[in-house]
């Protein structure tokens, strides 16, 4: 059984058959869903390009505000795909909500994944970090024989801010729980990027290549998927997962407000995220790794730091 995240009465596992490999693939592509990040795309996305992520795949699930105008401001036409992704669908007979982030990515992995060597599946305050290499390519080369990764968030809380600061999330928050794999509720959990013409079946944190449940770290130990939640697996000696979970006080309040699924009601959603921020919070280690390789690839010319 793998450990994919559930909400109450929702599908959050598809099984699909893998995309026919296309002649010449290469490359990464990242597949977003999005709502209302105005306030950060921009950022998100010109880290990446800078980090040579290929193509953006994005779902917009029904953003009202401007992420799409800063989207197309930010990331070159021929590098961005953006698709309407703004739906409620149930199982017909269950009722059962079919989790729409979960959705997304099996249409990606079908319809564009055929393209791609890599792809990965983030969400807006998720960056992957090259933590040696000069880019995502680089880092990923010693991993080419892996068809699946799995990558531990390196969670941050709100380090100090009350309101968004000025300079972006990368410059301003350089605190982060110390332990990636601590029991401690919400703290560990795992994004993939994975080899999509392998792909038989999807969730938000866990995808299954081959029927098999292996993956691997970024090392290119392999584990199975309930096995990586042992500290033996915990590497970033390629690539770091940054998860800027809370952002500022006010940001935070704006997470809880939003709630899980539009249509739904999480019992107890604002206790269960503001424990997730207390347990972020309680130990905190700096970790200036993003910050760092931005700074050398020329992308930082303030100091950032602590509000």
């Amino acid at each position: 059984m793998f450990g994919f995240l559930k909400w109450p009465g929702s599908i959050t596992r598809i099984a699909l058959d893998p995309p026919t490999a296309l002649p010449g693939r290469a490359g990464l592509a990242i597949v977003l869903i999005v709502r209302n990040e105005e306030r950060h795309i921009g950022e998100w996305a010109r880290f990446h390009l800078l980090a040579g992520a290929e193509h953006f795949y994005v779902y917009d699930n029904g953003c009202s505000d401007g992420t799409v105008a800063v989207l197309r401001d930010a990331v070159p036409a021929s590098r961005l795909t953006l698709l309407p992704w703004d739906q409620v669908l149930r199982d017909a007979r269950s009722g059962r909500e079919i989790h729409n982030q979960v959705l997304a990515y099996a249409h990606a992995v079908r319809n564009f994944g055929g393209g791609w060597r890599w792809m990965a599946f983030i969400d807006t305050d998720e960056f992957l970090v090259p933590v040696r290499a000069d880019d995502l390519a680089e880092a990923l080369a010693p991993l080419a024989g892996c068809r699946n990764i799995s990558l531990p968030w390196h969670m941050f809380g709100r380090n100090g801010h009350l309101v968004p600061p000025a300079g972006g999330m990368v410059a301003n928050y350089l605190h982060r729980a110390a332990d990636p794999m601590s029991d401690l509720r919400g703290v560990r959990n795992f994004k993939c990027i994975v080899d999509p013409r392998h792909v038989t079946a999807i969730g938000v944190h866990a995808i299954e290549t081959d029927a098999g449940p292996e993956t691997c770290n970024d090392k290119g130990e392999v584990f199975t998927h309930s096995s990586r939640n042992r500290r033996a697996f915990y590497s970033a000696a390629h690539l770091q997962l940054n998860h800027y979970y809370a952002r500022s006080e006010a940001e935070l309040a704006e997470k809880i407000g939003r709630g899980v699924f539009p249509s739904t009601r999480i019992t107890g959603h604002g206790r269960r995220v503001r424990r997730i921020v207390a347990n972020i919070e309680a130990r905190e280690f700096e970790d200036r790794t993003a910050f760092d390789w931005l700074a050398r690839k020329g992308g930082i010319n303030h100091p950032g730091g602590r509000g």
